[in-house]
Parts: C-alpha cells; sequence; structure tokens
C-alpha cells in the first residue's frame, strides 16, 4: 500500500486553542488537497465531539480522502473509516477483530524494540517518534532523531509515518532519512489561519 506523503492530523485540542472550529479546519485541510485526514481527539468524547467528527467523516467522503480516527476502533467501524492505534491503546490484533480485515489500521511505535515488535502485528503502516521535540503531546517520548530514523528505518517493510515536531524547514530531511509520510500537527497551523495555504505548501513540499 502507499500512504499520501503529506498526513495531516487534526488535533482537535491543538484546532480549538487556536480559537478555530475543528469541522471549518478539515474543510480547509480537505479543500487544500489532503488525500488523508487523522481525526485525533483525547478528551472526553462528547455529543459535540462526536458532532465534529460526523460532520468531518461526510466532508473526507465528499472529497475522495481517507479519514483515520485516532484510538477508537469502535468509531473506527460506526463510520467505516481507518484506524490508527498507539502503545497505550488497544492492541492491533484487539482493534483489527473490531474493524474487520479491510480496515486501514496505523501503529504507533516510539524506538527500534517497539519498531521491531510491530512486525508481529496486524498493522498496514507504522508511524515512528517523535523524531524531534514536540509540544502537542503531554509527557511525550524520547526523540527518535533523524539518523536514528535512518538506522532503524530497515527494521520493518511496512510503509513508515514519521511524526513528531517536523516542520518545514526538516521535513525533507526526514524523507531522505526513510520515512514514506510525514504527519504534521502543529506545523500544519499557521498563525495567520490560512489552514488551506498551509496544506498547499506542505503538498507542494513534499511533491
Amino acid at each position: 500500500m502507499m500512504l499520501p506523503a503529506f498526513y495531516p492530523i487534526l488535533d482537535t485540542g491543538v484546532v480549538l486553542a487556536r480559537g478555530l472550529d475543528p469541522v471549518h479546519a478539515a474543510q480547509d485541510i480537505l479543500d487544500g488537497g489532503a488525500h488523508i485526514l487523522q481525526f485525533r481527539h483525547k478528551a472526553f468524547l462528547s455529543r459535540q465531539a462526536f458532532g465534529w467528527l460526523e460532520e468531518i467523516a461526510g466532508l473526507t467522503r465528499q472529497a475522495g480522502a481517507q479519514l483515520v480516527v485516532n484510538d477508537r476502533a469502535d468509531l473506527a467501524r460506526l463510520f467505516g473509516v481507518a484506524l490508527h492505534v498507539g502503545q497505550d491503546d488497544l492492541p492491533p490484533a484487539a482493534a483489527r477483530s473490531i474493524t474487520g480485515p479491510q480496515t486501514l489500521l496505523g501503529f504507533s511505535t516510539h524506538n527500534e524494540a517497539q519498531l521491531r515488535g510491530s512486525a508481529e502485528e496486524p498493522v498496514d503502516y507504522v508511524a515512528l517518534g517523535p523524531i524531534f521535540g514536540t509540544a502537542t503531546k503531554e509527557n511525550p517520548d524520547a526523540s527518535v532523531g533523524v539518523e536514528e530514523l535512518r538506522r532503524i528505518r530497515p527494521l520493518t517493510d511496512r510503509p513508515l509515518v514519521a511524526i513528531g515536531g517536523i516542520t518545514r524547514d526538516t521535513a525533507l530531511s526526514v524523507r531522505a532519512a526513510g520515512a514514506d509520510s510525514l504527519a504534521i500537527v502543529a506545523d500544519l497551523f499557521p498563525t495567520d489561519g490560512r489552514l488551506r495555504q498551509r496544506t498547499e505548501e506542505w503538498i507542494a513540499l513534499l511533491g
């Protein structure tokens, strides 16, 4: 399988902290040409948050893009979308039993041991990070760094998504180290709020 080189993550905490509406933000990202979009909501799943996801699922379908839900296998199955799980979430095999065999499933890793261990998991792609320091997570794992990414990239034959503190200035060095796709959170949101333009910049940069 192939993942788009640009993998934007719509973190509702980041979106709200910038005074933006999650649904409008998703629309801007999709209008900018994104082919995949992850919905990451770490807070309690209120009815409002469920409504955001419901609307964003409709927008991604209209755009012909792939929606990925973070953590929640039940929501991925409910909406018929992809799922991404982390080391502390439902194990991939259990998640797969809920979503079914056809669901695109991603899995986060943070070091060599976890990347090696992912070979035994029923997942379609792996994420590795944080590559650099990140401010979008509480208690983040230790930074991997570009050279460590380059060293351990051969340990998996699955598509690899690099994540964590990646900016437009560092993106090409991360790609050159072996990442197939770059997950972008903080650098997705410019201070002027022009999300569509920033999305277009990222897609132009990554080709």
